[in-house]
């Protein structure tokens, strides 16, 4: 049921998209605008209600008189955020074959209700092995004040524009 609640707030493409960019596509240093997303305060306590049900995350009061003077976002809603940034605006568009993973992810700055938080993304590292490369990145998401509320390392596996149709072997 909450699956299905999910599937109709959310456009949802049940067909792979064709991709355009491919790993060998990709240059060191190069930026990435991801676009922005504004927090509400129900969306924040919605989220950690179901998924970080912390004081400081979902009892305003409570949280008034806590640390941070105020409701703060779940980390795990703000890597949520920055996901969803990223797939729409760029990874539906990348001959993505999986993510291997996030490494040192900080949270500098809290985020609070009404944040409008903007993400970018600059290409760390690009290895071809002759189907298939691995993209590192540095994802980084800021507030309206330019203050840094998300740096996170992740590392994803793409296709090589010669080998893309023609898939084969792990991830390791």
């Amino acid at each position: 049921r909450d699956h299905e609640a999910a599937r109709s707030q959310v456009a949802v493409n049940a067909t792979p998209p064709s991709p355009s960019v491919y790993a060998e596509d990709f240059t060191p240093g190069q930026i990435l605008e991801l676009g922005d997303h504004t927090v509400s305060k129900a969306e924040l306590v919605d989220f950690a209600t179901r998924w970080d049900a912390q004081w400081f995350h979902i009892d305003e009061e409570a949280a008034d008189q806590g640390h941070f003077r105020g409701l703060i976002a779940s980390g795990v809603h703000t890597i949520a955020i920055a996901q969803r940034l990223l797939t729409q605006t760029v990874l539906n568009q990348w001959a993505v074959i999986a993510g291997l993973g996030f490494d040192r992810v900080r949270f500098p700055v809290p985020v609070r209700p009404g944040n409008v938080l903007t993400g970018t993304v600059r290409i760390a590292e690009v290895t071809l092995d002759g189907t298939r490369g691995r993209v590192k990145m540095e994802m980084r998401l800021t507030d309206q004040d330019d203050h840094t509320v998300l740096y996170a390392e992740l590392t994803i596996v793409m296709w090589q524009r010669e080998q893309a149709t023609t898939p084969s072997g792990g991830f390791n």
